[in-house]
C-alpha cells in the first residue's frame, strides 16, 4: 500500500454494506487532492496474486466534504456527506472487494464492499462481519470502545455505516478475513458470500448450504442472525468458526441510510449499560447486553461450543488429538506446540457452559491471561442433522495463514511451520465441510471433555 497520508488525504464510504451483482450503489469520498480515481479489486486466489481488478474510474475532481457530526444521546459519529460518484456493478462477480482511492498526489486507502451471493445451495458460504469492522472503527472519534478521551465511558452506544472505517480503510478485513477468502479460492470448492447483516434481513442464502464459515473475527451479532445460523446448522449446514470471541455481543440494526435506503446502518451495542438500552423495559429478547448476560441470556457455547474467557493472552497451540482427521498430512503428535498461535483473545470448552452435544477438544492449549491461568481449546462437534461445527478457540487462526511469508502482515511472531499446519487444517476442513454434512462422511467426534478437564465444574 502507498501512502495513506495526513488523516484528511483521502477516505470514503459506501452507502451499502453488500450489493447484489449489478446493483448500483454511492462511493462518497472527502480528499484534499484536486483529483482521485478508484479501483475495484475482487480478492481471491487469482495464481498467487490474490487479487484482480475488475473496475475502475476515471480521474474524478476531489472535494473536502464537511466535518461529521454526532447525535448526542447515543454518541454516534456520522458523516453523511453528498455523494462523490455511483458504483455501477454490472457485471462484477460475486466476492468480497477492496475500492482502493488513490489521489494524484500519490496517497492512498480502501473501502471494502461485499457483492453478495442470492444463493448458497451445495457451497461454502464465506460470512463477512462488517458489524465487527464497524464496531472497532474510530473514524470521527467514537467507537463502542472509546471516545475521543480514550475512555470507555464516553464511548457510542450505536455506530453507523455512514462514515468511513479508520486507519487504511478496512482493517478488519485485511487482518481477520482476506487470507481465509484467499485460501477458499484456492481449493476450487464452490463458495457463495455474504455478510452477517444480509443474513440477519434475509437468511435465504444459507438454504441448503453446505458450510458457513465465519472468519477471523465475527464479535457482532444479532439474535436473527445467530438463530438463522443455527436453523441451517439443524438443517445439515456444517459451521466452521475460524477466530475467537465469535456471537459474544448482541446487537441490533438500526435506522437506513442517509438517502433513506441500505436498511440496518446502524449498529446498536449497549454493553455494560443495556438497562439504558430502550428495549429493557419492553423487548428484553432484544436488549444489547452480551449473549451471556441477563436479560435474556444465551451463551454463544450453545453454537459454537466454546465460551469466551478472555483478553490479552499469547501462547503456544497445543494439540491434542493429532489423530483427529483435521490433521490428516500435517504430521503432528499429541502434545505438539505451535508459538503464539493463541491470542490475542480466546475461547475455551467451559464446563458446565451449555454445548449442544457431545464433543471433542481437539487442542488444549495452557494460557496465563491477566495474571491467571486457564487453558484454550479448539473444539468439533456433530448435531443430529449430521452437520459438523468446529471452532478454533484463537482469533490468530486466519493471521496464522500467511504468517512467516513476505507480505504476510501481523504474525505475532508465528512463523513458516504453524502456518504450514494451519494452512493444511483449514484446507481439511474446509474440503470436509464442502463434501456435504460431516457426520455423513468423516469420524464422528470422541468425547473428551471429562478427560481433558478431569471432571472441574
Amino acid at each position: 500500500m502507498r501512502s495513506q497520508g495526513p488523516p484528511t488525504a483521502v477516505m470514503g464510504y459506501t452507502d451499502r454494506v453488500s450489493v447484489a451483482p449489478g446493483e448500483e450503489c454511492g462511493l462518497y469520498v472527502s480528499t484534499t487532492a484536486s483529483s482521485f480515481r478508484v479501483s475495484a479489486f475482487r480478492v481471491g486466489w487469482y495464481g498467487g496474486a490474490e487479487a484482480r481488478l475488475v473496475w475502475s474510474s476515471g480521474r474524478t475532481p476531489g472535494r473536502v466534504q464537511p466535518e461529521p457530526y454526532v447525535l448526542a444521546t447515543t454518541r454516534t459519529v456520522r458523516a453523511d456527506w453528498r455523494r462523490t460518484l455511483p458504483l455501477d456493478t454490472a457485471g462484477w462477480p460475486e466476492g468480497a472487494y477492496l475500492l482502493r482511492l488513490d489521489t494524484e498526489d500519490g496517497h492512498q486507502r480502501h473501502a471494502p464492499l461485499i457483492v453478495r451471493s442470492a444463493r448458497g445451495t451445495g457451497r461454502t458460504v464465506l460470512m463477512h462481519a462488517p458489524a465487527t469492522w464497524q464496531a472497532y472503527n474510530r473514524w470521527g472519534g467514537h467507537s463502542l470502545y472509546e471516545g475521543p478521551t480514550g475512555a470507555y465511558a464516553d464511548r457510542s452506544l450505536a455506530v453507523s455505516f455512514d462514515r468511513p472505517y479508520d486507519a487504511g480503510g478496512a482493517e478488519k478485513f485485511l487482518v481477520y478475513e482476506r487470507a481465509a477468502v484467499v485460501l477458499a479460492e484456492r481449493l476450487g470448492i464452490p463458495l457463495a458470500y455474504t455478510t452477517g447483516t444480509d443474513v440477519h434481513r434475509d437468511p435465504s442464502v444459507l438454504r441448503g448450504a453446505a458450510a458457513i464459515v465465519c472468519l477471523g473475527h465475527d464479535e457482532y451479532w444479532t439474535p436473527e442472525q445467530r438463530a438463522h445460523v443455527t436453523r441451517a446448522r439443524d438443517t445439515g449446514t456444517n459451521v466452521a468458526f475460524l477466530g475467537a470471541n465469535t456471537c459474544f455481543r448482541r446487537i441490533r440494526l438500526e435506522g437506513g441510510g442517509q438517502d433513506g435506503s441500505g436498511p440496518g446502518r446502524t449498529v446498536v451495542c449497549y454493553k455494560s449499560s443495556f438497562r439504558a438500552d430502550p428495549c429493557y423495559a419492553t423487548r428484553p429478547s432484544l436488549v444489547t447486553a452480551d449473549f451471556r448476560s441477563p436479560p435474556a441470556a444465551d451463551p454463544e457455547s450453545s453454537l459454537t461450543g466454546v465460551l469466551y474467557e478472555g483478553f490479552p493472552t499469547d501462547a503456544p497451540y497445543v494439540v491434542h488429538t493429532a489423530d483427529h482427521w483435521l490433521h490428516e498430512g500435517t504430521g503432528v503428535r499429541p502434545g505438539d506446540g505451535f508459538g503464539h498461535l493463541v491470542g490475542v483473545e480466546y475461547d475455551r470448552v467451559t464446563p458446565g457452559a451449555p454445548v449442544p452435544g457431545l464433543l471433542e477438544i481437539t487442542a488444549h492449549s495452557p494460557v496465563v491471561c491477566n495474571g491467571r491461568r486457564s487453558s484454550s481449546d479448539s473444539a468439533y462437534y456433530t448435531v443430529g442433522s449430521g452437520a459438523g461445527v468446529f471452532a478454533t478457540g484463537t482469533m490468530r487462526w486466519v493471521e496464522a495463514l500467511t504468517a512467516g511469508s513476505p507480505g504476510g502482515g501481523r504474525d505475532h511472531g508465528m512463523d513458516a511451520r504453524t502456518r504450514m499446519f494451519v494452512t493444511r487444517t483449514t484446507e481439511n476442513l474446509l474440503r470436509a465441510f464442502a463434501a456435504g454434512p460431516a457426520a455423513r462422511h468423516r469420524p464422528a467426534p470422541r468425547p473428551n471433555l471429562t478427560e481433558v478437564y478431569k471432571g472441574t465444574a
